[in-house]
């Protein structure tokens, strides 16, 4: 099989077939095997939608920047965690690995899913705690199309010393 890492790629189209509760837990597992700055846990935390109607309504108030997806993951930080935000960030590329790896497709969100900030009452609605912003949406679900198989090999400059 090949690795998910290489494997993963933004996927914006998704069927309508629900994502498995086995399934939603390895993505939980992925985000809770996420590293955290100087092991400050307490300073992010998610949220995972999977009830069709509360993801419709999530999906209102982000601007449709869940693409529909059935999983929305959605990962929120503490309000002056120096670390929050990169924490989000590593825990979301773990969620989107775990995706691959189970044969769904995901994309990583993060302008649609500040909107979510504007909606107190959805976020209170959703667990998310005070004190807290979601920073990152990871939208998963079944690919309704294909990712771009391009080579990634040489996408960034590397330095070898």
């Amino acid at each position: 099989m090949e690795n998910p890492i290489l494997r993963r790629t933004a996927i914006r189209k998704y069927t309508d077939e629900a994502v498995s509760t086995e399934d939603v837990e390895q993505l939980v597992a992925a985000f809770q095997a996420a590293p955290c700055g100087m092991h400050e846990a307490a300073v992010m935390q998610a949220c995972v939608v999977t009830k069709p109607k509360l993801a419709k309504r999530v999906e209102e108030a982000i601007g449709g920047a869940g693409y529909g997806a059935p999983v929305l993951f959605l990962i929120s930080t503490k309000h002056g965690s120096p670390f929050g935000e990169r924490d989000a960030s590593a825990a979301a590329e773990n969620v989107m690995i775990q995706a691959a790896d189970l044969g769904l497709g995901s994309v990583y969100v993060m302008s649609g899913a500040l909107r979510l900030n504007d909606s107190p009452a959805l976020k209170q609605e959703l667990g998310i705690d005070d004190g807290f912003d979601t920073v990152v949406l990871v939208a998963i679900g079944h690919p309704g199309e294909a990712g771009k198989n391009e080579d990634r090999s040489k996408r960034y400059k590397v330095v070898r010393n």
